[in-house]
């Protein structure tokens, strides 16, 4: 296992992200509120976290959804996964979603996401006059079946 130190900054009342298990990949990210949110069912709105990061060059951190959160309300991250970029050095705001059947009550403190640590590829993009052709093709969509 490696491990990738991070500097957090975390604002008054902000919970620093922990992993709940030994085993677990991600650590879950909690609401910092001033007061609580109703998120509507379809609605969408962004939940700040009062977390900061200061993530080496290299990596990323991604936003991911809690996977009993979405199981048993509906309520998911919207861009997932969500990337935190190393040169970045806003509020990690997280955004949700509701495609549950019912309202979904937000507090301050509520676990609403997890963080994933993730080295960097960086690609090379190199213009070409053409490219391979493969058996695929530019089939896409559901072209292999279901």
């Amino acid at each position: 296992m490696n491990k990738v130190d991070i500097k957090i900054i975390a604002s008054k009342g902000a919970v620093v992200p922990c992993y709940k298990t030994e085993g677990a990949a991600g650590a879950d990210v909690c609401a910092l509120l001033e007061e609580k949110v109703l998120l509507k069912k379809g609605q969408r709105t962004i939940i700040p976290t009062g977390l900061f990061f200061e993530i080496p060059q290299g990596y990323e951190i991604q936003v991911r959804p809690r996977s009993g959160l979405a199981a048993k309300n509906g309520v998911t991250v919207l861009n997932t996964p969500g990337t935190i970029d190393s040169d970045y050095r806003g509020e990690l705001k997280v955004i949700l979603i509701n495609l549950g059947d019912e309202d979904f009550e937000i507090n301050s403190g509520d676990r609403i996401a997890q963080i994933i640590v993730a080295p960097v590829t960086i690609g090379n993009f190199i213009q070409a006059e053409s490219i391979s052709v493969t058996e695929r093709g530019s089939g896409g969509f559901g072209s292999t079946g279901v």
